[in-house]
């Protein structure tokens, strides 16, 4: 009987210490294992409770939030960070991630800022995308991310910032995306992008700061960075 009880304990030990689902203990120790926790900046010690690791924010049972910026995670961002469902805010911003991006992120439907600027991500950007409906900020500037944006971004309707300045990208850029009156910062400058007239007429109906030069100046309007290509 007390070796059934201890196996028992020994089984659920992991839920009770860290105080979130095991899918989601799993998912923070992938990320560990992948970008090489070991040499972070700030590392976790994986025989504390989660709630104890650095940049790990977690409520009601959940992890809710993943902040580590500048904290040297160098390797690929794993699959298993889509089970971190409750998440509403990824930041891991001025690291070394390099890689393609999971599609399986789109499986963070309540998430609101999502941030990996300066890393070495490739790729295209995931149609999945498209999927994280409460998404408030998109940054995912200075990455080497190429191909056409994906058409799934314009139901992006709550986004209030989109910034992919300094990438590989090509081809149009999302016109309903750029016409929602929630979209504060449309940060497009250094692609390869087909800038027409069309989305110039519709930035500009939306009272938005127009930078050509691909430089940000302070106002107290919108910013919107773009760039103009000789012959649009």
């Amino acid at each position: 009987m007390k070796k059934l009880l201890l196996t028992s304990l020994l089984l659920s030990g992991m839920s009770l210490w860290a105080q979130i689902p095991d899918t989601e203990h799993l998912a923070l120790v992938a990320l560990y294992e992948t970008t090489n926790g070991a040499l972070w900046n700030t590392t976790w010690d994986l025989e504390q409770s989660p709630d104890a690791w650095d940049g790990v924010t977690i409520t009601n049972g959940h992890v809710t939030e993943l902040r580590m910026l500048f904290n040297n995670l160098d390797g690929s961002l794993p699959a298993q960070v889509s089970q971190l469902t409750e998440l509403k805010v990824l930041e891991l911003s001025f690291n070394k991630l390099h890689g393609n991006l999971p599609s399986s992120l789109g499986n963070l439907k309540k998430l609101e800022i999502l941030a990996l600027n300066g890393n070495d991500l490739t790729g295209e950007i995931p149609a999945s995308f498209g999927q994280l409906t409460n998404l408030k900020q998109l940054h995912l500037s200075s990455n080497h991310f190429s191909g056409m944006l994906p058409n799934s971004l314009n139901q992006l309707e709550n986004l209030v910032v989109f910034n992919v300045f300094q990438n590989e990208l090509s081809g149009d850029l999302p016109l309903t995306l750029a016409r929602s009156r929630n979209l504060k910062e449309f940060v497009v400058a250094e692609n390869h992008f087909n800038t027409t007239s069309e989305i110039s007429t519709i930035l500009l109906s939306n009272s938005a700061y127009m930078d050509f030069n691909n430089g940000l100046t302070p106002t107290g309007k919108s910013i919107i960075a773009i760039e103009v290509e000789e012959g649009n």
